[in-house]
């Protein structure tokens, strides 16, 4: 995968760089992070050629806007693309003194509502703009709305309505006045094929379903975009730290602690690249990419360095034996994309 080159996100003009900068990491995810570091990190990304930046409200409760759109607002506008996201409105918090940030370590005290309406999402978008000091965004993405979030199923049928009704409406009147393309993201398989009935959808934000350690996405999801013409984005490429770690003690797996049964297929998967000399970060972050629909892969950083390491991750020479021997150990599905012609580089 060339990190720096562009492919199109979308009918209607947009275009991404095949890596992208992911913002959760930046809205204090897992450890805080200083103001100077952010602004290394983005600029790191920046140098490297990364012009594809994705961000929302929920990252920080609003902080990872903040630092996205410092940065970005003294770019050149027409050289990079930025996405971000609609479905929750922050307000300030009732309880600052008693305000708890989780799930971020730190970010700021602001509570979010979710509202998945017209009004909802007209107010999420024009605050993101506020945040970020743009005057437009390129994406817009509607954000969780899926099981993950909103289980049982009543509840996600419920701001389902609240899409149908009328918050696809906006979303139809901001890509017809700026906003290049419309989004949905998820982070469990199920819900594309409802949406892709239900809206004119430019792409899916795909998260931790189109992975080394999990493909599920391939048995229908990625199928129907391919026969749609639906492009798609790959967040959480790492299934959120294992493929980076290793299957070592304590190993993130889905935003949790990796059981027994993950650990050891991620430990074969780990093996396998180890014998070949690979890294398997390097496989991670390149394996999303070859399918046709896959238009961007989006890597969080906390450091200029972690920047670069995953620059230099997504352009590694990985032989096609590895690919070969990991489906020939039932490791990759037969039904999944694996790129090729990529070893010579």
């Amino acid at each position: 995968m060339e990190p720096a080159s562009v492919r199109p996100l979308g009918r209607h003009g947009v275009t991404v760089t095949r890596l992208g900068l992911g913002g959760a990491p930046l809205g204090d995810m897992r450890e805080r992070v200083d103001e100077a570091q952010a602004w290394a990190t983005l600029q790191a990304a920046w140098d490297a050629g990364v012009r594809y930046f994705d961000t929302a409200p929920w990252y920080g409760r609003g902080l990872s806007e903040h630092r996205f759109g410092r940065f970005l607002s003294r770019c050149p506008r027409d050289e990079f693309s930025v996405s971000t996201k609609v479905g929750r409105v922050l307000r300030p918090a009732r309880e600052p003194q008693r305000f708890d940030p989780a799930p971020w370590v730190g970010g700021l005290p602001f509570d979010v509502v979710f509202d998945y309406t017209y009004d909802g999402i007209m107010r999420s978008y024009e605050d993101s703009l506020q945040r970020l000091g743009l005057a437009r965004v390129d994406a817009l993405v509607v954000h969780d709305l899926d099981h993950w979030f909103h289980a049982p199923e009543p509840r996600v049928q419920a701001y389902l309505n609240q899409l149908v009704t009328s918050g696809w409406r906006a979303l139809e009147e901001l890509r017809g006045s700026g906003v290049g393309a419309v989004g949905v993201g998820f982070n469990e398989i199920g819900m594309i094929p409802r949406f892709a009935a239900l809206f004119d959808v430019d792409f899916f934000l795909v998260a931790m379903r189109c992975t080394l350690a999990d493909q599920s996405a391939a048995a229908e999801e990625l199928v129907l975009c391919e026969e749609r013409g639906i492009d798609i984005v790959v967040g959480a490429p790492f299934q959120s730290g294992i493929l980076v770690t290793g299957p070592i003690r304590g190993a993130q797996y889905d935003y949790a602690e990796a059981s027994p049964d993950q650990l050891e297929r991620v430990g074969r998967i780990a093996d396998l690249f180890d014998r070949h000399g690979v890294e398997l970060a390097a496989g991670a972050l390149q394996f999303p990419a070859a399918h046709p629909r896959v238009a961007a892969v989006l890597a969080g950083a906390l450091s200029p360095e972690q920047v670069q390491t995953n620059v230099a991750r997504a352009s590694a020479a990985i032989p096609e034996v590895l690919w070969s021997d990991l489906r020939a150990a039932g490791l990759i599905r037969a039904d999944v994309r694996v790129p090729q012609g990529e070893s010579a580089r």
